[in-house]
This record gives structure tokens, C-alpha cells and sequence, in this order.
């Protein structure tokens, strides 16, 4: 296996810290394989997500949304006999500045379609490979048959490649030392309790009221637990709000000049627990492998939920039989704690 292609077509941060686990113990396993991502949309492995140093290169086959058009079918195959073509050229012509990732590239030794979309399964399978694997049809498209179960990844490739894969999780003792050094500078002592309570995705309400999570936080501070929120620096109204209501209350993030993921994870790591609903630093906040509490509406909680050591989950389907996520009362999290 010299060259691992991994496709998502998810589009969220939390869809891509997903996938840490994976790519970590494909890496840990297959040492001397390449790994490449295509994206359907934005790569946040080379953008948001780049201090976890997460090392995977970028296909950039040139078509945006990945797999969403059915002309893709089209040119997948194309573009990349072109990419091959162009480093042919090259190298006909010896030179020897650096190629680009693309240039390098006849064909995957094995691309993992991590999405079961009919159409986007059928447009990627048109990249030439030897192997293929894909949970999409029943696995109907993997190029070994064999007994794959829904959910697990890792389980079913060491399946399909006959080999045991062993589980690497991310640890957030590998964060740059400036991370985890910031994080001690802005949460300095101990009994924090952590809340992330604003939604990215804004198509599926799935938060859980402002007054809840006061309400919370409230009967948390009388236990002399000091509540730590997550949110952006660009809520102000909120973040006023929250403060005039809870003056004990700490946003570590507004104190310091770094923004991003990285230091969330070091953050949560302060934490003695966090509660949260399903968004992005839901998922950063799982890297710190941390007690969490996290609340589920209209969306899967065992498909999205971070998969920890200590992990408790109200899903409102599974309780009040409604994907309305404000159904969970204030009781159902204060017991949990």
C-alpha cells in the first residue's frame, strides 16, 4: 500500500475530527504509505484543523464539491490520467523543481470511501485504483467482499486487507507545547466545568436554550464548579448576556491571541468535565478524551457522538421521543453531573 486515498463528503470540522482516529491508526499501521484526502467541501486538514498536524496530503482534483455533480463522472478519470500526463511530461523534459501532490500520482493503491452517497461512491470509484472500499449499497462496491459491519471503519478494513488494525487515538500531550502552556496560563487551577452551547450547522436547530444553560451553570457554581464557555469572541451579546447573569463565569478563549481548534483541545483538557451539544467543539473538546455530557436532537447521537473513554449522552429521540433537543430539562444534565 504506497498510496492510501481517504474520501469524506461531510463538510464540518466535527466531520473531519471524526476521522483523527482513523487516519492515526491507518498511518500507525501502514508506516511507509502516502495518504492523501479529497474533500467534497473545504479541507480543514489544511486549514482550521492544521496545528493537530494531522499528516495527510491534499488531492485537488480541480472540481469543487466532490462528488455532488454527476458530471464529475465525467472528468474524475480524466483529470487524473491528465495529472499523470503532465508528470510524464516533466519529466521527459527533466525538471526538477517540485511537483505538486497531483503530479505524483498514477493511481491509488487503495482508496477508503468513508460516505455511503450512490452517486458519490460512483463518480469517486472512477479514480483509477487496485482496491476499493466503500460501505455505500452494503458494500456492495468493495472490490473484496466479505462481513463488514455499519459502523466500524477500522474494523472492516482489517477485514477487506486480511491484516489487524489497531486502534491510535489522538492525545493531546502531542499538541505544541504553546498550546498546552496557554491553556495552563488561562485556566490555572482546577474544578472547571466546560459548556459549548452554540450551533455551526444553522439548518438543524439543535440547540439547547441560553436560559437552560444558565440555569445550569448556576446550580454548578453553587457546588463552587466554575463554569468555563466556549464561544467565540465575535458573540458579544451572548457573552454579555451570560456575564451579567454569571459573573464567575470565564471565557478563557477572549484572554489570549490564539484562535483555534488546537487550543480549544487544550483547553478541554483543563476541564473536569464538559457538556455540550453536537457541534465542532463538541468534537475538539472529545480530542482531550475528558468526562463529557452531550446532548442530541434532531441529529444521530451514535453516529456523531465523540466515541471516549467517559462519555454520557440525552439523546431527546431516545427520551421524550422527539428530535426537538429543548424537550431535555435542566434535571436530566444536573443528575448526570
Amino acid at each position: 500500500m504506497k498510496k492510501i486515498l481517504l474520501y469524506n463528503s461531510g463538510g464540518g470540522l466535527g466531520d473531519s475530527i471524526q476521522l483523527f482516529t482513523l487516519i492515526l491508526s491507518l498511518q500507525n499501521h501502514f508506516k511507509s504509505s502516502e495518504f492523501f484526502y479529497l474533500g467534497a467541501h473545504e479541507n480543514h486538514f489544511q486549514g482550521k484543523l492544521k496545528e493537530f498536524n494531522i499528516n495527510i496530503k491534499t488531492l485537488d482534483l480541480g472540481l469543487k464539491y466532490f462528488g455532488f455533480r454527476w458530471w464529475h463522472y465525467l472528468f474524475a478519470k480524466k483529470k487524473f490520467i491528465d495529472l499523470s500526463a503532465k508528470k510524464k511530461e516533466k519529466e521527459r523534459k527533466f525538471v526538477t523543481k517540485k511537483k505538486s501532490i497531483n503530479q505524483e500520482l498514477d493511481k491509488m493503491d487503495l482508496i477508503i470511501d468513508l460516505q455511503s452517497k450512490l452517486r458519490n461512491t460512483i463518480i469517486l470509484n472512477k479514480i483509477p485504483h487496485d482496491h476499493f472500499y466503500s460501505p455505500t449499497y452494503g458494500f456492495k462496491f468493495c472490490t473484496k467482499k466479505g462481513e463488514y459491519s455499519s459502523g466500524n471503519h477500522l474494523e472492516n478494513l482489517s477485514n477487506f486487507l486480511n491484516t489487524n488494525i489497531g486502534i491510535s487515538k489522538f492525545s493531546p500531550n502531542n499538541l505544541e507545547e504553546k498550546y498546552k502552556s496557554e491553556a495552563k496560563r488561562l485556566l490555572p487551577d482546577k474544578n472547571y466545568i466546560g459548556f459549548s452551547l452554540t450551533q455551526g450547522n444553522v439548518y438543524r436547530e439543535k440547540s439547547w436554550s441560553i436560559g437552560k444553560f444558565m440555569d445550569l451553570a448556576t446550580k454548578i457554581g453553587e457546588k463552587n464548579q466554575v463554569p468555563v464557555f466556549f464561544i467565540e469572541k465575535e458573540e458579544t451579546e451572548l457573552v454579555n448576556n451570560i456575564r451579567s447573569k454569571l459573573p464567575n463565569a470565564l471565557f478563557p478563549e477572549h484572554h489570549s491571541e490564539i484562535s483555534c481548534p488546537a487550543l480549544v483541545t487544550a483547553l478541554a483538557s483543563r476541564l473536569n468535565l464538559a457538556i455540550s451539544i453536537d457541534n465542532g467543539v463538541m468534537h475538539m473538546m472529545g480530542l482531550a478524551n475528558i468526562p463529557m455530557i452531550v446532548l442530541f436532537g434532531p441529529t444521530d447521537s451514535e453516529k456523531f457522538a465523540p466515541k471516549i473513554d467517559s462519555i454520557q449522552i440525552l439523546d431527546s429521540k431516545k427520551i421524550y421521543k422527539s428530535k426537538n433537543i429543548d424537550s431535555i430539562t435542566v434535571h436530566d444534565v444536573f443528575k448526570l453531573i
